[in-house]
This record gives C-alpha cells, sequence and structure tokens, in this order.
C-alpha cells in the first residue's frame, strides 16, 4: 500500500498524506485511480488493446453509468494469465489439506501444464467461448485448476458445495444450462466419510445439456454413454497442446455466482473478466498485503476457510493472482475440536487467516490459546466476515493468538465479489470496527430523504461504479431483475434512475472514516456468510402434507448472534409435535443443506402478508429484532393483528 500511495502521488502532484486522502481521491477520480492500479499490477504484460495504442485515462471509464458501466472497453485479457505469469515462483501455488490431514499440493511449476490440460479437454468436448462448466465439489485444489481451465478458453464457471443436495444444487445450475459437470466421489466432514456419487449422478441428471461428466477420484466409463464419464486424473495428465489462453473482453463473463434466492429461484450474478482481476488485485495485492515475497519477506500463504457456493472461495483463488500460495480446506473448521484451524495456520505458515466469528468463539468457549499452543510466527493478519465481528472477540484474539495482530473485519458480498470495507495495512483497528472504506468503493450511510450521515445509523449506499459490480444477471436481457435488485428503491428519481446501489445493509460510517455494520436491512438470510434463501426452504417446508404455509426469518442479536426462526401455519388436524419438526429438520437438510435447517419451528396463528399476497420478511425480522424505527402501515397487510404477536416472539427469544 505504501507503494501504490507513492505512485499515485507521483502521479497526481497531490499529497495524499494519509489513507482518507488516498481513498477520498479514488473516489473523486476513479478513472484515475484505477489507471494507476493497473499500472501498479503492470497488467500491461496480459492485456492487450484492440487499436494497439497505450491505455490513458480517458479509456478507463468511459461509461460511469450504473447499471451499465463501461470499463477499459478497448482491453482484451484473460483472468487466466494473471495467474500464470506468476509460474516462476518456486514452491507451491496451491496446497489441500482434507479433515483427516491428508495434505497435497500443486507447485506453482506444474500449474501451468495441469490447467492448459483440463482446457483442452474441454477444447476437445466442443466447449468454447461463452458455454458454462459447472462445478459440484469441496474446497480441494482440483476445483482450483478446473476453474482455471474453464477461463483458459473463455468458459464460464459456476460452483457449488457438495454439501447441497441435488435438488438444491440444480436449483442453481441447471439455469446456466452447462455443457460439463466436474464432481467428486465425496469428502470428509465430522469425522464421516460422506459418499457423493449418487447425488453427483442425480445431479447431472438433472442437467440436460450435459456432454461430459468429470469426477474427481471416479473411474472413466468407456460405454460410450452419455454424458462422458471422464477421471479428472486422466484429464489433466494427458499430453497438453501450445497455446495461451483465449482474450476476451474486459467484461467476459468469468463465473456466474447466486443470490440466495429469497423472491423465487436464485439469480445468477455475472462479473466479468478484467472487473475481477482489478479489484482483486486491489483488495488482496494493497488491502490484504498479499505477494509472492521478495527480499527477506517470504511468499504469503493465504488460507480462508470457505466452500465453493460462497464468494470467499472466488476471493480466496484470487492469492494466486497476488503470487502468494493458497490453501484448500475440505472439512469441519470444528473436527475434532475447535483447534483445527489453528493447526493448519501453524503447519502451513500461514501469513493471512480467513475465518469466521464463529469459528473464533468457539474457539473462545473451549477455552483454546492458539498463540501458546502453536507458533503462529509467520501470521501477519487475521480476516474474518459472514457477520459481524463483536467487539470483545478482537480483544480475545489479542489477548490469546497474537498481540497486536492486525484484525481486518470485511464486510462485501456476492454481487460485488469482493468487499466494499475492511481492514487495511497501516491503519490502526478499533474492536467492532471495519477499519475503511475500500479504495475505489465510494460508500456512504443515508438517510431516507439522501442525506450522508455521519456518527449516525443509515442505509449502506454505493454512489459510483466498480469493476466488479455484476456485468449482468443470468437470462435478463433487459436488466429488469438487475435494476430491481439494487437500484430501485426509494431514492430513485426519474431524473437519476439507477444511480445509487442499495445494499440493504444498516452502517454507521463515523468520523474516523471507520464502519460499524448493524446488520441487514433486507430478509436474505446469511449463516456465517453463507447467503441463503426463503424460498428454497418454502419448497421444502411447504411439501409437506401438515404444512399449510411457512415463513422464515434471519434476525441479528446481539454480539454477532443470529436466529433463524421458522413459523409454520398447520393444515386442519395437524400437531406440531417433535416429529414433525424432526421431519422437518430431515427434509430440509435432505434436499438443501445443513445450513439450512432452522434454530427452532414455532407454530403460528397466521403469516403476514401484503395486500398483493407477498410475505412481509422485511418488516418483521426488523420487529423480531427489536428495532424501533419498523413501522407497517395497517392498510398494507392482510391482516395487521399478526404483527403483535410476531413482536412478542422477539421479546420472548433468548440470545444465548
Amino acid at each position: 500500500m505504501d507503494r501504490f500511495a507513492e505512485t499515485a502521488r507521483a502521479r497526481t502532484g497531490l499529497p495524499l498524506a494519509d489513507y482518507d486522502a488516498l481513498w477520498q481521491w479514488s473516489v473523486d477520480e476513479p478513472a484515475q485511480f484505477w489507471h494507476t492500479v493497473w499500472d501498479h499490477f503492470d497488467l500491461d504484460t496480459i492485456a492487450h488493446t484492440v487499436d494497439g495504442r497505450q491505455i490513458d485515462d480517458a479509456d478507463v471509464l468511459t461509461s460511469a453509468d450504473m447499471p451499465g458501466a463501461q470499463w477499459f472497453s478497448n482491453v482484451r485479457l484473460n483472468y487466466v494469465d494473471a495467474v500464470l505469469r506468476h509460474a516462476d515462483l518456486p514452491g507451491a501455488a496451491i496446497v489441500g489439506i482434507d479433515e483427516d490431514g491428508t495434505r497435497s499440493e500443486i507447485a506453482w511449476s506444474e500449474l501451468p501444464a495441469l490447467v492448459r490440460a483440463f482446457a483442452d479437454t474441454l477444447t476437445g468436448l466442443g466447449v468454447g467461448t461463452g458455454d458454462v462448466v459447472a462445478a459440484y465439489l469441496p474446497d480441494i485444489p482440483q476445483a482450483v485448476v478446473a476453474f482455471l481451465g474453464t477461463a483458459f478458453v473463455g468458459a464460464i464457471w459456476s460452483g457449488c458445495g457438495q454439501d447441497y443436495a441435488p435438488e438444491g444444487a440444480a436449483s442453481r445450475l441447471a439455469q446456466l444450462e452447462p455443457k460439463v459437470l466436474v464432481t467428486a466421489t465425496g469428502y470428509r466432514y465430522n469425522g464421516k466419510a460422506i459418499d457423493k456419487t449418487a447425488d453427483s449422478d442425480e445431479l447431472a441428471a438433472l442437467l440436460p445439456e450435459l456432454v461430459a461428466h468429470i469426477i474427481v477420484g471416479g473411474q472413466p466409463d468407456e460405454t460410450g454413454t452419455s454424458p462422458r464419464r471422464l477421471d479428472y486424473d486422466q484429464v489433466v495428465s494427458g499430453p497438453v497442446a501450445a497455446g495461451a489462453p483465449v482474450a476476451v473482453s474486459f467484461d467476459h463473463p468469468l463465473w456466474v455466482l447466486f443470490s440466495s434466492g429469497t423472491t423465487g429461484k436464485p439469480k445468477g450474478i455475472v462479473h466479468g473478466h478484467g472487473g475481477v482481476v482489478l479489484e482483486h488485485l486491489k483488495a488482496g495485492g494493497l488491502h490484504a498485503d498479499l505477494g509472492s515475497g521478495g527480499g527477506d519477506r517470504p511468499p504469503d500463504v493465504f488460507f480462508w476457510q470457505t466452500a465453493l457456493s460462497w464468494m470467499m472461495w472466488n476471493f480466496q483463488v484470487a492469492g494466486l493472482l497476488c503470487g502468494a500460495r493458497i490453501v484448500c480446506y475440505s472439512g469441519s473448521a470444528l473436527y475434532p475440536d475447535a483447534d483445527k484451524l489453528w493447526q493448519i495456520v501453524e503447519s502451513e505458515h500461514v501469513t493471512y487467516f480467513g475465518t469466521s466469528p464463529g469459528q473464533l468463539q468457539a474457539s473462545r468457549k473451549a477455552g483454546l490459546e492458539p498463540g501458546r499452543a502453536h507458533d503462529l510466527s509467520a501470521l501477519r493478519t487475521l480476516g474474518s466476515t459472514g457477520s459481524t465481528l463483536a467487539a470483545d472477540l478482537f480483544t480475545w484474539v489479542d489477548e490469546n493468538v497474537k498481540k497486536d495482530l492486525p484484525i481486518s473485519s470485511i464486510s462485501g458480498g456476492t454481487d460485488v465479489v469482493s468487499a466494499f470495507a475492511g481492514g487495511s495495512t497501516g491503519v490502526p483497528v478499533v474492536a467492532g470496527e471495519l477499519s475503511v472504506r475500500y479504495l475505489g468503493v465510494a460508500l456512504e450511510s443515508w438517510a431516507p430523504d439522501r442525506t450522508p450521515l455521519i456518527d449516525e445509523v443509515g442505509e449502506m449506499v454505493i454512489t459510483a461504479p466498480m469493476p466488479s459490480m455484476p456485468v449482468q444477471f443470468w437470462r435478463d436481457p433487459d436488466q429488469k431483475r438487475y435494476r430491481a435488485a439494487y437500484f430501485e428503491h426509494d431514492w430513485t428519481t426519474a431524473s437519476d434512475s439507477g444511480a445509487v446501489w442499495r445494499h440493504g445493509d444498516w452502517v454507521t460510517v463515523t468520523g474516523r472514516g471507520s464502519l460499524v455494520i448493524h446488520g441487514r436491512s433486507d430478509a436474505t438470510l446469511n449463516r456465517q456468510g453463507i447467503r441463503m434463501g426463503s424460498a428454497d426452504i418454502y419448497e421444502v417446508v411447504e411439501g409437506i402434507d401438515e404444512i399449510a404455509e411457512a415463513f422464515v426469518l434471519g434476525v441479528d442479536g446481539p454480539d454477532g448472534a443470529y436466529w433463524m426462526p421458522l413459523f409454520v401455519t398447520l393444515v386442519p388436524g395437524a400437531l406440531l409435535d417433535d416429529a414433525l419438526r424432526t421431519r422437518i429438520a430431515t427434509e430440509v437438510r435432505a434436499r438443501l443443506s445443513p445450513r439450512h435447517v432452522p434454530d427452532e419451528v414455532i407454530e403460528a396463528p397466521g403469516i403476514p402478508h401484503t395486500r398483493t399476497g407477498k410475505k412481509l420478511e422485511v418488516p418483521v425480522t426488523g420487529i423480531l429484532a427489536g428495532r424501533a424505527d419498523v413501522n407497517i402501515d395497517p392498510k398494507s397487510v392482510d391482516d395487521h393483528g399478526l404483527i403483535d404477536w410476531y413482536a412478542a416472539q422477539g421479546r420472548a427469544h433468548r440470545w444465548g
């Protein structure tokens, strides 16, 4: 970051004496800022312009409309080139660790051949630019190779963790009509071997456009059945053709991530090659200070415990863009006990460890003292996301992990596959706060009248485009769903429609420039950073004979607590007993995932709706959280008398 600031001062002639000044310049002069990021990371070495001209500031942002901003429209590049330019580095690029301790690694010198072999197989299968490769995998090195091989040929990647049942995975992946599916035969979790062979086959059967099913740990099928079944090891050990990654436009789709599915089917969120490269180099290389080493500093080792269904998997891969080694872990974070991840941090000499408040809380409750039990001398930064990191956990880390260890509590999302705010090198950490708004992120807290707020709670908004904002939503040619998701809100007017991104968080921007996140202002379920959709849960629960209607909410509580109750109404004659509660939990776990299982199931006298029949998830969530600012117009509700009943449920809940 210091070197970048020096470059910015030399380019602008401005003093840019501290982080606040650097941030202000980055949002006041976005074209100049992002051009400086481009040059800082030498992206001219892996990209070219269509007309052969050198890029200047005028080429960076030719339209700042939201949505529809036009970035580097004259540029051609490929994400994979930005990774493989580090192939001359010594040592491992990717380390894989299974729950049972089995360790594997892929050296930087090995990575190009593996990626090219996977890409060659895709080409042989007829997969090319704009086709989709879907993955149903745990967090293993093979997933990274498959992703890079997909991007190599200009195809589009989309991943889903194997904790999802086939039906839940298909509700996402089937929308994309993938030509190839990559799966694994299973994984270990909580000490048990989880066989996913049958689930993988079931998912493949739900994807009718498949031409091939590539299986990690599987056996090829030579019978000529369709789709072809290929063994991953054979795919990556085949002969490699010469050639470079396909050069694509800056906004060519790199991957599709999915929204939670709160109001229907999960929405496919498409991000482009160039926007992701720029944003992840900025977030990883500047704010997280990840790099390939040099001088007395060894290469960084980046480990964020994650899953393919979570955008942090995509961000973890960004470590490779920075020349860092990444660590993939497949298994439970708490098996056989809460010390599991700390053991990995020590054994792998992790320099940046990313985790969740839940894992830190579990470590504290277990009485762990990781800094005394392990050699954590390599650890330079601890990152946390998924929910608010309580102030007392900052203190616990300082006292029990490492004194004065920088803690980067970050907030962002699937929407931009990055962070809006978090910690940054050289900026003091205050317990319970996110240290800074990230460079290039025009984040403000707004009152209902559009007034920017300081030291007051308001709605988080982004007032200018970011390169990693979605290129589009999948199958949304007129951008209707995209606009509705972020840009159609109470602040939209005829003169500035689409000018402000509303993210759906309550936030305080302090007078020091730091942030405090107070929780979701919408109804998206968000457990440990995994965004989940109520619509998925309704589909399962309301399919049970005894259930008339279901209503699931995610409520933020004190000190990072989270409560996800499921309210149900019953058909006449039905009884909500322990057997039915168990059946509900079993169905949700089997058809979706363990994360979707509610904390408790409560019989309700009714479900409140708008007059048009939409469940009142957002306001009732606020009522259960005890927020005094939630006011519901009785004329807008089909049965306003229910609101008092739900308020009583919130008052009666005991936060653990």
